[in-house]
């Protein structure tokens, strides 16, 4: 298991234009050849966007994108026509496939955090797809076969244990709150990559929210 803690993290974004961004994996101009993808992973990014900020229309191809709205809301418009807006408990996946554009930002007054994973599918190509599912219930896996990996999405009280997936690759990340996971003490913006995964369990210190996934 490799415990990669949140101060880690790669600083980006546009802090003058409202946009903070932390990067878990090798991402734009902080460039890391050991750290470019974990399993189907090839990035975690958490972006915090100010009333008012957010990200031009940009392209994006051959990446499945699942994005996870911690607070506030998230109006993303794409250009085969999805105009959405995702919130917390939501999770929306763009398939890129041989190339889709798109824009997301904050329309509201309030501020916004999300977090955003990249997966690299297994096969190259294809037609852009896109899918939301609104309120995701706890413990509902939710399923990308086209990177082979599955999420799943776990609420957990004080004291509550979960089982980690039994999986070649396995990326957890706490979105909130405190765990316990293989002797290891993980908080907000931690993770672990687990390769092998076999009968480990997750303990919650506090009220946590966290995502896994359970990759081939």
């Amino acid at each position: 298991m490799d415990v990669r803690r949140s101060a880690e993290r790669y600083p980006g974004g546009d802090p003058q234009a409202g946009i903070q961004s932390w990067h878990a994996f090798s991402f734009g101009p902080h460039y890391d050849p050991d750290n470019l993808r974990f399993g189907a992973v090839i990035a975690c990014n958490e972006e915090r966007l100010a009333p008012g900020a957010g990200f031009g229309e940009h392209p994006h191809s051959h990446t499945e994108i699942i994005t996870w709205v911690v607070e506030g809301e998230l109006s993303h418009r794409d250009s085969t026509g999805h105009l959405t807006r995702v919130r917390p408990g939501d999770v929306q996946r763009l398939s890129s496939a041989a190339g889709v554009r798109h824009v997301e930002r904050n329309d509201t007054d309030a501020p916004l955090t999300f977090v955003q994973m990249w997966l690299a599918p297994l096969e190259p190509g294809g037609d852009p797809s896109y899918e939301i599912v609104h309120g995701i219930a706890d413990s509902t896996p939710y399923a990308v076969p086209e990177a082979g990996a599955m999420l799943h999405v776990r609420r957990l009280t004080p004291g509550e244990r979960t089982a980690v997936p039994d999986a070649v690759h396995v990326y957890v990340h706490v979105v909130r709150g405190e765990v316990s996971l293989g002797g290891e003490k993980l908080g907000p913006g931690d993770a672990a990559r687990i390769t092998d995964a076999r009968d480990l369990e997750a303990q919650a210190a506090t009220g946590a929210e966290v995502l896994m996934w359970e990759m081939l």
